[in-house]
């Protein structure tokens, strides 16, 4: 049970009652975002932007999100986020190695292994290493490095928010949840 009640939509304001009327998956996320509501459509921007308009690729992405799940731990971006890494092509070898912290396993390349290395950094610090930037560095232009950071930063704000008001987990949506913000 949630710790804190969903917004109630019928009395939220108007911006978080249009918003809410555009998304077609209707996740208890959302609702518990909803109660933010100068925030709710700005978070939801962001999150578009990351899952529908990044240069990073789209299983790159997920497998670092679903890092960010598991090592959280938040049960609810692992729940959502497994069958959207599938979607975009992330084996199953690979989520069973990150389910079992194995950033360094050989169903990753080196792209992805300098990637899962920074995020399992920073989940533990808010600075990388020189070590840890420079492997990036090598593997990915400026812009990409950026757009990692903020897809670890901004997931792990949604896994805190979601594990401090124990947002109660949706079944999963699949690509149905990145079509309801992108």
């Amino acid at each position: 049970m949630a710790r804190l009640p969903y917004a109630d939509l019928e009395s939220a304001p108007e911006t978080v009652r249009e918003t809410m009327a555009r998304l077609p998956v209707k996740l208890n996320v959302f609702r518990m975002m909803a109660n933010a509501d100068t925030c709710f459509r700005p978070l939801l921007q962001l999150g578009a932007a990351i899952l529908g308009r990044l240069a990073l690729p789209a299983r790159l992405r997920e497998l670092v999100i679903l890092q960010v799940g598991k090592s959280s731990p938040a049960p609810y971006e692992w729940t959502q986020h497994v069958p959207i890494a599938r979607a975009v092509g992330a084996s199953d070898e690979q989520i069973a190695a990150i389910d079992h912290s194995d950033l360094d396993a050989a169903c990753f390349d080196a792209r992805e292994r300098a990637a899962l290395r920074a995020g399992a950094e920073l989940l533990c610090t808010p600075r990388l290493s020189d070590a840890a930037f420079a492997e990036l560095q090598q593997h990915f232009p400026p812009r990409e490095i950026v757009e990692l950071l903020v897809t670890v930063g901004y997931y792990m704000m949604v896994a805190r928010l979601l594990e401090s008001t124990a947002v109660e987990i949706d079944s999963p949506t699949g690509t149905a949840i990145v079509d309801s913000i992108s």
